[in-house]
């Protein structure tokens, strides 16, 4: 069996922190499949080791049940992958009750009708209705199919992401559709409403029906895309010689027009009915019993409550937690231990990281990689830029063999470009050039606002570090340059942008979290507040 929606292998999404590298989007059709009641996932080395082509498109079903019926215990997912896809589809097919709601509906008697023989078809409507555009809404001012006439009182099963869909949406009919809507303190608002909306959506869907006019086929074969098609078949001899208007010409051609206009009406598929046909289907073959449903009307059972829709933040930062395998932090203050030097360390971590195309890798301990800084290729990365090696040869070079006479001044630059090359710096002298660029850049800044905007390392410690770093090459520092604080200043600007997220998810707190790393709320703010309150 395989499983799969718009999204593709949509269950795979539970297990993404598991999967292999090279299982992606582009892959997996045809590779992921439950087998004797297992998850098998067929390798990409399988269908294309032979080719060397890592980026390949995936297999036909024909290979992939050949390679199942044969080596499935070779093709068995890793442990971690099963197990997270179990967790999230286990208690399924019972789990699906807590996912319904059902509600009362104001809805015209024919859908009642089509309800009661299809009641999967409401997914389609909110649907329908959910994603209306200007264009469908035309079909929703005259109600063709369903007039606002015979309306009852009836009990409709929603999944809770298609009721939520329906009842969080404002919309306000078009005066001329007829459904008017009761004043918003009826004891019945919300089921007229409801109605109304859920109207709309089968109105769109039967307004989109591939069902066609008479004329339907004369416009279809007026079209230029059918001159061409006819063009293209008598090229490639379709007609077999036959005379125009012949018995066997005209057959041939009644033959060509059908698949021509099922093509065109039906490009994707000419077995799936849409639901717009699936619904006037029902209407012709189902009979609407008025005064049955308003008898059924007057004993409704009561509908769900749903006060599920309303949750606080603290209820989905819960949801959230629980959907990762999260805990909550202690919201006892002795027990919370932030550790300030680990949010600097998992920053760097996640800094020193090496990204690709693909994004970004998370590192999940700061423990895992540390920044690191290579001298020698550092001093070889400047002695390319900033000093040229004597076996390269500039564009001066190239010139100077392309001529043949030399004058008085291409033999002074000549010398003075030797002289260069005889005075060339060694990476330590190039270092110590730099560095006092950069303290020279460091005293100008010192005395602006960028400069007194860093927080800068006690005197005691960096005291200490001096004697313990002094030496011949060291010179004498500026007393009044003091060296600043990375840690500190990278901590306290996390935590400043943190604060002014007043809770909500942001670019600090995502990232953090992301590296398990959670920081607390802010007390300083939250007694300012309520200081302020009082």
């Amino acid at each position: 069996a395989r499983i799969d929606d718009n999204d593709g292998e949509f269950l795979l999404i539970e297990a993404a922190d598991f999967l292999p590298k090279w299982l992606n989007p582009e892959n997996s059709d045809n590779r992921v499949f439950f087998y004797k009641g297992e998850l098998h996932i067929i390798p990409l080395s399988e269908t294309h080791e032979q080719e060397g082509d890592l980026s390949a498109a995936s297999p036909t079903i024909a290979q992939a049940l050949t390679l199942l019926s044969t080596r499935s215990e070779e093709f068995l997912a890793a442990e971690p992958i099963r197990t997270a896809v179990y967790k999230r589809i286990s208690g399924y097919p019972e789990k699906i009750q807590a996912s319904l709601h059902r509600a009362h509906c104001y809805l015209p008697a024919g859908i009642v009708a089509v309800l009661r023989q299809r009641p999967s078809l409401v997914a389609a409507a909110v649907q329908a209705f959910y994603l209306r555009d200007p264009v469908d809404l035309r079909a929703c001012r005259s109600f063709q199919t369903f007039p606002p006439d015979e309306r009852v009182m009836t009990v409709v099963t929603f999944t809770k992401c298609l009721y939520a869909q329906l009842v969080q949406q404002k919309f306000v009919p078009d005066r001329r559709s007829g459904y008017t809507l009761p004043p918003p303190s009826h004891p019945q608002y919300k089921a007229y409403e409801l109605g109304m909306k859920l109207a709309h959506g089968f109105e769109i869907l039967c307004s989109k029906c591939s069902k066609k006019s008479p004329d339907s086929k004369k416009n279809v074969l007026s079209s230029p895309l059918w001159e061409r098609f006819l063009g293209s078949l008598k090229e490639k001899n379709y007609f077999k010689g036959e005379m125009e208007g012949s018995a066997k010409y005209l057959e041939l051609l009644h033959m060509a027009e059908d698949y021509f206009e099922q093509s065109v009406t039906t490009p994707e598929s000419s077995v799936e009915v849409s639901p717009g046909d699936e619904i006037l289907t029902l209407l012709q073959t189902t009979t609407v019993d008025l005064k049955e449903f308003e008898r059924e009307a007057a004993c409704l059972p009561p509908e769900d409550d749903d006060s599920w829709l309303e949750i606080t933040p603290d209820d989905l930062d819960q949801m959230l937690k629980e959907a990762r395998n999260e805990s909550l932090p202690s919201s006892n203050e002795e027990e919370q231990k932030y550790d300030l030097e680990a949010v600097a360390e998992s920053m760097k971590a996640f800094v020193s990281k090496v990204s690709t195309h693909e994004g970004a890798e998370m590192p999940w301990s700061s423990d895992e990689s540390h920044v690191t800084f290579d001298v020698d290729s550092f001093t070889k990365a400047l002695d390319r830029i900033l000093g040229a090696d004597s076996e390269e040869l500039d564009s001066d070079d190239l010139d100077e063999e392309e001529e043949f006479d030399f004058s008085d001044e291409d033999d002074e630059d000549l010398d003075a470009e030797n002289q260069r090359q005889d005075q060339k710096v060694s990476p330590n002298e190039l270092i110590g050039s730099l560095k006092s660029y950069m303290n020279e850049m460091d005293r100008e800044l010192a005395c602006t606002n960028v400069g007194k905007s860093f927080t800068a390392q006690k005197k005691g410690a960096v005291k200490a570090t001096t004697s313990q770093n002094a030496g011949p090459d060291s010179g004498v520092e500026d007393p009044e340059l003091t060296p600043v604080d990375v840690d500190m200043n990278l901590v306290a600007n996390l935590l400043e942008s943190y604060s002014a997220q007043s809770g909500l998810a942001g670019p600090t707190s995502n990232i953090l979290q992301s590296m398990g790393v959670y920081l607390p709320e802010n007390a300083d703010h939250i007694g300012s507040n309520k200081g302020a309150t009082e």
